[in-house]
């Protein structure tokens, strides 16, 4: 049988809606289980629903924005885009380290190293030298093969229908 102590990599992937909720469900069981959590949200920086959640409801949680209050264009980066994503990797790498989390989650890493904002190989060397314990997860379109082959499960979100390809603005509460 599997060592139950090992934590794994997982990968949520995709262009389909879901990715960072996901992620999100699996922070609820771990807090819920007395787990602590860690979650660095690239090329955020908004208050979304779950971090005002976070905030207020679940100390456990500790959530950090490391983007700007826009979008993030690809090709167009910004010098402070690229500071914020640099910051996050060194929370997200402090956090990994610190020996106070179970779960970590880089949540919009797979954009940020597609956009070119944080270097692959500095998520590659995070993967390879996690914690034996720590689960360890990294969401968004776009994940480089790299992350799929170092991964214990990977699980790719496809759209199949969506309201905003009829119009439909994102809601408060819902996508954000």
């Amino acid at each position: 049988m599997a060592d139950n102590k090992k934590g794994y990599v997982f990968v949520h992937t995709g262009d389909g809606k879901g990715k960072t909720t996901a992620a999100l469900g699996l922070a609820m069981r771990a807090i819920g289980h007395g787990k602590r959590v860690f979650i660095a949200q690239f090329m955020k920086g908004r208050d979304y629903g779950e971090s005002l959640a976070a905030a207020k409801y679940l100390p456990d949680l500790v959530l950090h924005k490391c983007g700007q209050d826009s979008f993030v264009i690809k090709g167009d980066l910004s010098p402070l885009d690229i500071e914020l994503a640099r910051k996050g990797m060194e929370k997200a790498r402090e956090a990994i380290f610190s020996g106070q989390y179970d779960l970590v989650i880089l949540d919009e890493i797979n954009v940020a190293v597609d956009f070119k904002l944080i270097p692959l190989e500095s998520v590659l060397d995070l993967i390879k030298n996690k914690p034996e314990g720590l689960y360890l997860g990294l969401t968004g379109r776009y994940a480089p093969p790299e992350f799929i082959e170092l991964a214990d499960l990977v699980t790719e979100m496809k759209e199949i229908k969506h309201p905003y390809a009829k119009g439909f603005a994102a809601r408060k509460g819902f996508e954000w």
